[in-house]
């Protein structure tokens, strides 16, 4: 069992406060937007065994199990984060496996540069998600029903925005969502620009449900991606709650702190609220026109007090156990690998006392005792 040190990304959507107040320390005054713990070879957690990606590969039978490897080869299969929105991140969609391979290996063929800003799949693997809040955490998640998109952008009573209303009342639900989106991407980059300018002052004035359209119209000028977002399901978690965002589903967050997994991959298609490359016809490929319920998630609580977040792929599996004062010592044995993340209180995991934001690799089989008074995620996979 090894502590782990792990890696602060610097993003520039990074909240400057909600990292450093659960670690406990005194903000640097730059943003920090996601701290890494896992075997991506981007920022891999440090040991005192070295890189943790590095003393996987040494013995992968050993660290991850039998089962592990066997189901998913010689890796960690996740990637667990801390992630702190203090400013919307890009509207975004996710591949699906098959998708991931025919991607990856087309731009492979093409010779693009893996690290080339245009290029859209830096590997072969599709990147499920699951977000759980520990503050009140705001994100889009998923379409609306395109009678309900159609009323909120009627509501702007911007003059550009009502062939978009109409196409959204003319046709049936897959094809209103495509014609729209595909419009709003493809768009005269001017002539959106002054619509989204329009629509931006329209939700100032209007505030209450079109608020919060401001605010990422405000972060982006002129940006397509607010007029996206809108076509979008708004949702609010509590501390607890989660979001599980498979492939397709086109989502972004807003604000708040929480604890991400995923699988092991950096596949990522931009829909807008960003600079970076959007590939429109990728994109449309890839994203699945379906309006639904974004379904937030509640821990189903086992009897020797695992809450387990209950999601339809392997690669991970996140719980928690919220452990009062005086609980007797949980046995946290499995034969899978394991990182286990403190959040609240003080917990010791075996030889490891942990406070907020302080985590542990545990390699497969290793004997995990777990006790004190907080909260611990335990991340591991179904193998």
């Amino acid at each position: 069992m090894d502590r782990l040190d792990n890696t602060v990304r610097p993003y520039a959507w990074g909240s400057t406060t909600a990292i450093p107040r659960l670690l406990g320390v005194e903000p640097t005054g730059e943003p920090q937007a996601e701290m890494w713990m896992g075997a991506h070879p981007g920022a891999p957690s440090r040991t005192p065994r070295g890189p943790l990606n590095e003393v996987i590969e040494k013995s992968p039978d050993h660290e991850l199990g039998d089962r592990t490897v066997a189901k998913f080869g010689p890796r960690l299969p996740f990637l667990l984060k801390i992630l702190a929105a203090g400013a919307p991140l890009s509207l975004q969609v996710h591949p699906d496996l098959e998708q991931a391979k025919e991607g990856y290996a087309d731009e492979e063929r093409r010779g693009i540069p893996i690290d080339a800003p245009h290029r859209n799949y830096k590997d072969a693997n599709h990147k499920p998600e699951l977000i759980c809040a520990l503050t009140e955490f705001d994100g889009l998640c998923g379409f609306r029903a395109p009678v309900e998109a159609a009323d909120l952008l009627a509501g702007l009573d911007v003059d550009s925005l009502k062939p978009y209303v109409d196409l959204l009342h003319a046709h049936p639900e897959e094809a209103a969502l495509r014609e729209v989106l595909t419009a709003v991407l493809s768009a005269d980059p001017e002539d959106m620009a002054r619509t989204v300018t329009e629509a931006a002052a329209a939700c100032a004035r209007l505030g209450g449900a079109y608020a919060a359209y401001a605010d990422i119209a405000h972060h982006f000028p002129g940006d397509p991606g607010v007029i996206a977002a809108m076509l979008l399901n708004p949702v609010r978690l509590q501390p607890g709650e989660a979001l599980f965002l498979g492939a397709g589903v086109p989502h972004a967050y807003l604000s708040g702190l929480g604890v991400e997994i995923m699988a092991n991959s950096d596949n990522v298609l931009r829909c807008g609220l960003t600079p970076k490359h959007i590939d429109v016809p990728e994109l449309l490929r890839v994203v699945r026109f379906e309006a639904n319920d974004p379904g937030v998630l509640r821990p189903e609580a086992s009897p020797d007090g695992e809450e387990v977040y209950e999601t339809p792929i392997d690669e991970f599996r996140l719980s928690r156990y919220v452990l009062p004062e005086g609980a007797a010592p949980h046995d946290l044995t499995r034969p899978t690998p394991q990182i286990l993340l403190c959040t609240a209180g003080s917990v010791r995991v075996g030889g490891h006392p942990l406070s907020p934001g302080q985590s542990v690799f545990v390699p497969a089989d290793e004997q995990t005792q777990v006790s004190g008074a907080g909260t611990l995620f335990r991340a591991t996979v179904v193998a």
